[in-house]
């Protein structure tokens, strides 16, 4: 490297780092809050909120389990349960295929031959 190449790799360097700083923040210390209640207050509130059971942050926590009524039977659910673990192509996306189609080796190959045997054995 020649002198003028180093001259100007070291400006270079030079308005980097000066962009560099002109972007830094300041830091302002930590905020202080101005409250127009005192501790006790503030104290006084919350217990009597709790003690009315009021909580609008939690009442869904304490709902419990939302029954949904269903009207498909749950052997009906298992058995496709069953079905699609034993699916071979399960996890294939048709949209990560041209076209959005799944190849024939896929279907038809080897795979094919195993999902048949699997829903034979099932049938037993």
């Amino acid at each position: 490297m020649n002198t003028a190449t180093k001259i100007i790799s070291a400006a270079a360097v030079a308005l980097m780092a000066v962009a560099g700083a002109a972007h830094a923040e300041e830091y302002n210390g930590v905020l202080t809050v101005n409250s127009q209640r005192s501790r006790t207050e503030v104290q006084a509130d919350a217990t009597a909120a709790a003690k009315a059971g009021v909580n609008l942050y939690g009442d869904a926590a304490q709902a419990g389990v939302t029954q949904v009524a269903g009207n498909v039977d749950r052997n009906a659910i298992r058995a496709q349960a069953v079905a699609a673990s034993h699916d071979p192509t399960w996890n294939l996306d048709r949209k990560a295929f041209v076209n959005s189609t799944i190849p024939s080796q896929y279907t038809n190959g080897s795979l094919a031959v195993r999902r048949q045997a699997t829903q034979n054995q099932a049938a037993l």
